[in-house]
C-alpha cells in the first residue's frame, strides 16, 4: 500500500469539498444581502450558512492541511520553490475563509455591512487562488 497516494487521493477529496464550500458561500451572501433582516428568506440563508460552513468547509478544510502537511513530510517539500508558492496562496485561502466566516457571523445577527456587489467581487477570490495554486502544484514551475 502506497501512503502517499492514499494521502494524495483523500486530499484532493479534501480540496475539492473545500472549494465547493468556498465557491458556493459568497453566492449565498449575494442573495441573503437582498433578503429583508429578519425575514424568513434570511432565516433560512441563516441556516444554510451555518450547516454549510460548520458541516462542509471547516471539516474539508481542516483535512485538506492535514493531508497536505502529511505530504509535504513524507516527500520533504519544505525547500521546494513551488510549495512556498503554494503555502502563500493557502494562506490567502485561509483569510477568506476567516472573512467568510466573519460575514456569516454579522448575517447572523443581522448586521451584515457589504453589498450583493461586493459578495460578487468575493465570490471569485477563492478561484483565482484556485487557479494559482493548481499551476503551481501540476506545473512546478520553479
Amino acid at each position: 500500500m502506497d501512503l502517499y497516494a492514499w494521502l494524495k487521493a483523500l486530499h484532493v477529496i479534501a480540496i475539492i469539498a473545500w472549494m465547493a464550500g468556498m465557491l458556493y458561500l459568497p453566492r449565498l451572501y449575494v442573495y441573503h444581502a437582498k433578503a429583508t433582516p429578519g425575514s424568513e428568506l434570511s432565516e433560512t440563508f441563516k441556516v444554510m450558512e451555518r450547516r454549510l460552513l460548520r458541516a462542509i468547509i471547516n471539516p474539508a478544510m481542516i483535512a485538506a492541511w492535514i493531508l497536505g502537511l502529511s505530504m509535504a513530510w513524507i516527500g520533504d517539500l519544505w525547500m521546494e520553490g513551488w510549495f512556498h508558492g503554494k503555502v502563500a496562496l493557502l494562506v490567502g485561502m485561509q483569510i477568506i475563509h476567516a472573512g467568510m466566516a466573519r460575514w456569516r457571523r454579522a448575517f447572523a445577527a443581522d448586521a451584515n455591512r457589504h453589498s450583493q456587489r461586493f459578495y460578487r467581487f468575493m465570490n471569485e477570490v477563492p478561484t483565482l487562488l484556485m487557479i494559482g495554486i493548481v499551476i503551481l502544484v501540476i506545473v512546478k514551475p520553479f
